[in-house]
């Protein structure tokens, strides 16, 4: 009898670059290949990954090393942005036997019918200019909740940001195939899905059949919500300037629409937010935090911030700190700067010190805490509904409001994949 082929995946980055991991292992596991845990032994080593920071890269060249270590015959493939950008640094590391870019990740398949250990990697890319399909893709059996992506590619030019490089041109699926994928996923017991792209309020560009659609993702959300089987589903990042007041009044009346929205502000300096490229200014920013509390006050709000931006002064700073404190959101991600190869930033003086840049963030982070320690405290002696986990660690269960407050309980399976009314404390 002849043994399986097994496979193990790694992956780097956004929530986008698990719904695409996930759709690579359904491909390999219809081939024939049997999926095991990436710490152990395999056959083929997949990496997806992101490029969006420095240790984005460090960490593939570091999970390269101790695949070699570990099993220094098992076939090596890097996939996902890191790939599409730098794929001759990546074939140089030892250990990798295949570079797949944007074009070839979804024929992970056929490129491994002829992939043998060899002396140097094989580079399968192209120039992102002629990256125009788009791959439709989500998550399963990694949570409770599914990562649907819905569009891919930006054509945004912000300064800091290599995706455009890495993704490609904006583009999406329509509204009828996003309608049959999560059918597909309601009838796998899923409760939440969570939509997903890298500028998901783009959704409706792209060419499908030779024509340019105009569908928007309004219409998208408008037809998602009729959908019988979906407890839930949540909006993963959209930029403030589409972020649309009719999709804000529509969620605060859906009753499948959770009240959580993630919202990329960057930077709380119309200065800096120029800088960037940003297409909108704070002012506009705070008017949408604004129009989301007046419809559901008890909305929570999380904004993407970068500090160290070049340029950035102390002034420039206290700008953003005083901006976010007087912003009623409950969370932050803060990113710190890191100089990414050919971005327009590259050209902006001065350049913050690292250090600087270091203190920024912890500083940024620690209002986070407390906005988000705050908004929780808001709500306390509250009962909302909590969508449990079907995983545990250390006989200890969590799950999320329905307005994103973290819960954690001692385990009960009966609770697993369920919503539960929760009271507050």
């Amino acid at each position: 009898m002849t043994t399986a082929k097994t496979v193990a995946f790694h992956t780097l980055g956004c929530k986008l670059n698990f719904s695409e991991t996930s759709s690579l292992s359904r491909l390999l596991e219809q081939d024939g290949f049997v999926q095991t845990d990436f710490e152990g032994q395999a056959d083929v080593y997949v990496i997806n990954t992101c490029s969006v920071t420095d240790n984005a890269d460090k960490e593939c060249r570091y999970l390269v090393r101790r695949i070699q270590r570990r099993a220094p015959e098992s076939r090596v493939v890097i996939t996902g942005c890191y790939a599409q950008l730098k794929p001759k640094e990546i074939a140089e590391i030892e250990g990798v036997d295949l570079v797949l870019g944007a074009a070839e990740k979804f024929n992970l398949v056929e490129h491994l019918k002829n992939l043998t250990k060899g002396d140097s990697a094989k580079i399968c890319s192209c120039d992102i200019e002629q990256v125009n399909i788009f791959h439709a893709s989500y998550s399963m059996n990694d949570r409770t909740r599914t990562f649907l992506k819905v569009q891919d590619g930006c054509d945004y030019t912000c300064s800091f940001c290599t995706i455009p490089m890495a993704r490609g041109k904006s583009r999406s699926d329509s509204i009828t195939n996003v309608m049959e994928q999560v059918q597909q996923i309601a009838e796998s017991d899923v409760r939440e899905i969570v939509l997903t792209g890298i500028n998901l309020g783009d959704f409706g560009k792209g060419l499908q059949g030779g024509k340019k659609r105009e569908e928007t993702f309004f219409e998208l959300i408008r037809e998602l919500d009729k959908v019988a089987g979906i407890d839930r589903y949540r909006i993963s990042s959209i930029e403030p300037n589409l972020l649309s007041n009719e999709i804000i009044e529509f969620v605060a009346n859906s009753q499948r629409f959770m009240p959580h929205f993630h919202i990329p502000l960057q930077s709380g300096s119309n200065d800096i937010l120029g800088m960037m490229r940003r297409r909108y200014r704070r002012e506009l920013y705070a008017e949408k935090v604004a129009l989301i509390k007046q419809f559901m006050p008890h909305c929570s709000i999380g904004v993407d911030v970068i500090v160290g931006f070049p340029g950035e002064t102390d002034a420039h700073f206290q700008e953003t700190y005083d901006f976010l404190h007087a912003l009623d959101v409950a969370y932050f991600h803060v990113f710190t700067y890191s100089e990414r190869a050919n971005t327009a930033a590259l050209e902006i003086q001065p350049v913050v010190p690292v250090h600087v840049r270091n203190e920024r963030n912890k500083i940024l982070r620690n209002l986070s805490h407390k906005k988000a320690q705050y908004f929780a405290s808001q709500h306390e002696g509250e009962t909302r509904k909590v969508l449990f986990e079907k995983f545990h660690k250390d006989g200890v269960m969590e799950g999320y409001t329905d307005n994103y407050i973290k819960v954690t309980t001692p385990v009960r399976a009966e609770w697993a994949n369920n919503i539960i009314d929760w009271k507050l404390s």
